[in-house]
C-alpha cells in the first residue's frame, strides 16, 4: 500500500489554480502511476476533507534549449481535486494573502 505523502508530491501554486479555489478545486502534482481512487484517499487522509471528484491529466514534456544545449522539461501528472461544500484546505488559504 502506498503512503498518502508518496502519492501527493506537491501543490500547484499558480494564478489559474488559485482562481479555481473559489470553486473548491485544488490542484496537485501527483505520482505518474497514481489512480484517481488513490489520489482521493490520499487527499482525504492528509487534509481531513471530503473529496467529491478527482480529474487527472498528464502534462507532456516541452523541448527547451539554452545556448547549444538541448533538452526537455520533465513529464508530470496533475490532479484537480474538487471538495465537498464547506471543506477547505488551509495550506492554500494561508498563502493567498501573502502574495
Amino acid at each position: 500500500m502506498k503512503r498518502p505523502h508518496d502519492i501527493i508530491l506537491k501543490p500547484v501554486i499558480s494564478e489559474k489554480s488559485y482562481g479555481e479555489i473559489d470553486k473548491s478545486k485544488y490542484t496537485f502534482i501527483v505520482m505518474p502511476n497514481a489512480r484517481k481512487t488513490e489520489i482521493r484517499h490520499a487527499v482525504e487522509e492528509i487534509f481531513n476533507v471530503k473529496v467529491t471528484a478527482v480529474n487527472t491529466l498528464k502534462v507532456r514534456s516541452k523541448p527547451k534549449r539554452q545556448g547549444w544545449s538541448r533538452g526537455h522539461t520533465a513529464q508530470r501528472k496533475k490532479a484537480i481535486v474538487t471538495l465537498a461544500p464547506g471543506n477547505t484546505i488551509e495550506f492554500f488559504e494561508g498563502t493567498l494573502g501573502k502574495a
